[in-house]
This record gives structure tokens, sequence and C-alpha cells, in this order.
């Protein structure tokens, strides 16, 4: 028989349709699904269960990460007062020694420290792929199974390295046709299409000025046969609008139009220098936003349109981005950091809390595609979710606690389940990081 769960004696936050919440409820589950949502305690039940006590606690949905670069957790600190640009040149001759093992550790950290921050989901875009590597994105596979996180992998690709006017190295670039069945390998290979699949693969070309019109294009055809999703990076900095509009003559949400890139099956990182016409074409086509506050902060980027996007209704969801450009790497932050700019720029009443939670949790699974199984708790939904710990001087003293939650420091996480496993992160992962990090450090000096 499937394990019974009983979560009770907490605040409960469901983030449904109806904005239902408890200030003490409970949650049963049994196996992978959430069964019952109520005010109270559990009644009795018929079967054995395990029970957990969330007094002091607050239950919500488990966190939604739409986008991510877990190799990146290997270089952490690295350029830290540069432009995107600057950035990535320093950075891509050291990634293009990245192998298995570093990715894999990497990615171990990177997925524990969001289990940390109280996500269940997240959606990782991998796209560099040097020649002597190994297979890098089953190395990102293995990790999340290990940490047993729910992965959206994205299998990402560039065919403009700097012989071809690109930032890269040509050294991680691949050509076209090596980049497309890379690409549909890796959706035979791991792609899971199934309802509570632990495993979906997406299609990610990285970024217009990394790949090629043909590519991207030939891309959104590959994704569109096989019936999965597409993702990439748009309109980060004021740079890559400048270069769009210089090469391609348009800005980058009409030369994505151009390409087949917009649509309810896309979803886009950043999408910070939108003009009021690209927000709406953005919600007319259904197309997502991730929203990456602290990595779009930390490189200068900018501040995404995101309360045009919602008051418009395109799906915005919350992203940490590479951890060489978010050093924190957790998700749950990320929510403080998008109310805030927000209302820095819109005022207070810009983002409420409640739309903070909205976004990494509905919002996220709206992005990916996974609207109908995660993101809210529901009786028939997968079983992911977070038990805050709120109290201590931290949080005493804020009542609401989806308040304390999002404007407070980021609580303990005092149990994650996805799909009514729970998750657990242990040491081992910071000394095989720790390991990673420093072989490239030496194969760098050397």
């Amino acid at each position: 028989m499937p394990e019974r769960i009983v979560i009770e004696g907490g605040s409960v936050v469901a983030v449904d349709d109806a904005g239902t919440e408890f200030a003490e409820g409970h949650v049963v589950v049994e196996g992978d699904r959430i069964v019952a949502v109520g005010s109270g305690s559990a009644p009795p039940q018929d079967s054995p269960v395990r029970r957990i006590d969330a007094t002091g606690c607050l239950v919500t949905p488990g966190l939604v990460n739409t986008h991510h670069h877990l190799y990146q957790w290997a270089t952490r600190g690295c350029a830290a007062d540069s432009t995107l640009f600057e950035w990535l040149t320093e950075l891509y001759p050291v990634w293009a020694r990245m192998d298995v093992e570093t990715v894999h550790a990497a990615a171990s950290a990177g997925l524990a420290q969001l289990a940390r921050s109280g996500c269940t989901t997240a959606a990782d875009h991998h796209y560099v792929f040097p020649r002597e590597g190994g297979d890098v994105f089953g190395a990102v596979v293995a990790a999340a199974e290990r940490i047993g996180l729910r992965l959206h992998a994205v299998r990402g690709s560039m065919d403009r390295g700097r012989s071809r006017g690109g930032l890269p190295p040509d050294s991680v670039v691949e050509d076209r046709d090596e980049a497309l069945a890379g690409t549909q390998q890796a959706i035979d290979a791991f792609h899971d299409p199934a309802p509570g699949a632990r495993v979906r693969v997406a299609v990610g070309p990285c970024s217009p000025f990394s790949v090629s019109a043909e590519l991207m294009r030939e891309a959104a055809e590959l994704a569109r046969r096989n019936g999965v999703r597409l993702h990439t990076h748009l309109a980060e900095t004021t740079t890559e609008e400048e270069q769009c509009r210089a090469e391609f003559g348009r800005a980058p949400v009409e030369y994505a139009e151009d390409l087949g890139w917009l649509g309810p099956d896309v979803w886009l990182a950043h999408a910070v220098h939108l003009s009021p016409a690209a927000v709406r074409r953005l919600a007319e086509t259904g197309t997502g936003a991730a929203h990456c506050p602290s990595s779009n902060g930390r490189l200068g980027a900018g501040i995404a349109p995101v309360r045009g996007l919602l008051s418009a209704g395109a799906p915005v969801g919350l992203g940490v981005d590479g951890v060489a450009s978010n050093e924190s790497g957790g998700l749950g932050e990320e929510m403080r950091q998008a109310l805030l700019l927000a209302r820095a720029t819109g005022g207070p009443r810009a983002m409420s809390v409640r739309e903070a939670l909205w976004m990494a949790t509905r919002g996220g699974a709206r992005c990916i595609g996974r609207e109908d199984e995660i993101g809210s708790l529901e009786p028939g939904k997968l079983a992911d979710l977070a038990v805050w710990r709120l109290g201590g001087l931290d949080h005493t003293g804020i009542a609401d606690p989806v308040a304390a939650l999002v404007l407070g420091r980021l609580p303990q996480v005092e149990t994650l389940l996805c799909g009514g496993r729970e998750v657990l992160t242990g040491e081992d992962v910071v000394e095989e990081l720790d390991r990673a990090s420093a072989r490239l450090r030496l194969v760098e000096v050397s």
C-alpha cells in the first residue's frame, strides 16, 4: 500500500484559484498525490499514517524554479563586477574545461541548495558541451535523481563560436546538425511525457547572440515534432537589444516571433527589456517569462516589467539563474527580491506578498506546462510541498504567515516532499563540489 502522510497543526496556504488558506489546517498525502486539504486536524484515517507535526509552521506548495544553470556552481564569485558580456567572456574558457565529474558535483550541490530554499522542481538550462567533457547533460539528470527533485532538463545548444562572431570559444559550440542530433538524443534518452514525470526535457538554444537563426528555427520545429517545450534567453540586456537590431533589424521579441519562438509552449529567461508592445505580445501568445531578479541585479542588466506582464496575463515564474551570477543559489529568496524590485519601480502596490508566492509556485508551474500537476495544494495534484518553520527572532510578531515567508528572513524548511518522498540533503555534496571547483582552478592556473 502507498504510504499515507498527514501534515497538520500549521498554517496552510494552498495557492489555488479560490485563494484557500487555513490558519490551522491539514494536508493528507497518499503515495505521490495529495488526497485532502482542509481546516483543523485531519479526520481519522482508515489506514496507518506517518504524521508530521507542523505546529508553528507554514505549509505551501513546493517552489518551482523556472531557470537555472546548475553547472555554474563550480565557478561562483568570478567576474564579480562585470556586465553580462564581460562575465561570459571571462567564464566561457573556464566552462570549456568542465567534465562529467565537475558537472555532477555542481548540479548535486545546486539542487541541494534549491531544496533547502523550498524548491521541489527545477528547470535547468545546460548549453555548454566541451569536446572532451563526456555526457554532461546526463550528469545533471543523475544529480536530480540523487537529490530527489523534479527536473525539467533543457538541452541547450550554441553554434556561433568566436570564429562566427559569437562569445563562446569554438571548443564548446556544436555545428547545427550536431546540436539538433544531440537534442533529439536527449529527448529520446530522458524525456518522460507520463503524468507525474520526474524528468522532462525541453529544447533550448542558448540565445540570439550565440545561436544562428537556422538553429533557432529548426530547434523549434524539432521540439514541436516531439511534443516538448521550448526555452531560451531573451531581452536580458540593452547590449543584446542593440546587437539584435543591428544584426537582424528586429527587437528581440520580434526576432523570436519570426523564428517561431513565441507561443504557449515557450518560456523565456529574463525578458527584462520589453516594450509595452512586446509585453502585450507575450501575453497574447501565452509565452512565459522566467524572472531572475537577483541575477539581473548582480549583472546590472535591469528590472523586468513584471507588473505589466502579470497584468497583461502572461505566465511569469521565478528563476535563480546560474549561481555564477546569483551566488546564493536559492529560489525562496527570489520571492522577496522580486517583490522589492517591483515596488522600487512601481510603488508598494506593484506586487503583493501573495503574488510573489504565486509566481514562485503557480506561475512557475504554468511556465513549464505543469500547472495541472504542481504549484498548488489540491486533491489529485502531486505531493510537492514545503513545510516552513516560522518563529524566533526572524518571524515572531508577523501575524500573516505569507508576509513572514516573503518579507522576513527565509525560514528553515522543516520538511520538503517531492512526489510524496522526503527530500534529504547531505554534506557530501559540499566536499565533492569543493574538489571539482579546485580542479577547475588548478587547470586555470597551470
